[in-house]
């Protein structure tokens, strides 16, 4: 017996709950980058100590919602997910060592999930796993790359704006005249 409609109101049903999940890894990410933004050093303690209790209330209230969307896969799609979770995992664990090497290594990846012509290399032996892995895992894949490579980028500025302002130091006020002040 076939319901009329059902399968259409099930993708809709997934398209949501996936849309869900999508909302919450925007909303932890916003938390996290106000909480490490270079506004933060620039407040009062006080006024900085309520926001970060403020953040971790809000960062605590969004990790209580679950959501979970489970992707069918064959045998060969899921060994195609480990072996990319996997080397995506590998290029993470180094960031410490090599940040800019890590970087442009995120980047070939990046390039290898985009349809698009992309402006640097292309990882074509990641290209061919992520092609292995079930159409939602290649979404997945790609949205966790550019997670990633997003965190690195705000980091970069982070750590500019941090150490412009360290190598600003005191610095002698000169008004139009050309007097000190």
């Amino acid at each position: 017996m076939r319901c009329p409609g059902q399968g259409t109101r099930v993708e809709a049903l997934r398209d949501a709950a996936t849309a869900v999940e999508q909302e919450k890894e925007i909303l932890l990410e916003m938390i996290h980058s106000i909480q490490n933004s270079q506004d933060m050093r620039q407040i009062s303690d006080g006024e900085r100590e309520e926001l970060n209790l403020t953040a971790n209330r809000l960062m605590g209230r969004t990790l209580t919602v679950e959501v979970s969307v489970e992707t069918i896969r064959n045998p060969q799609q899921e060994e195609s997910l480990k072996h990319a979770t996997k080397i995506i995992d590998e290029v993470v664990n180094k960031f410490l060592d090599d940040l800019g090497n890590a970087k442009s290594h995120l980047m070939s990846l990046y390039s290898a999930c985009s349809s698009e012509v992309p402006p640097g290399p292309v990882d074509q032996k990641f290209q061919s796993i992520v092609i292995g892995c079930a159409l939602e895992d290649q979404k997945k894949i790609k949205r966790r790359l550019e997670t990633l490579l997003r965190n690195i980028d705000n980091s970069d500025k982070a750590i500019k704006l941090l150490e412009h302002s360290k190598g600003a130091g005191p610095k002698t006020l000169q008004n139009a005249d050309g007097k000190v002040n």
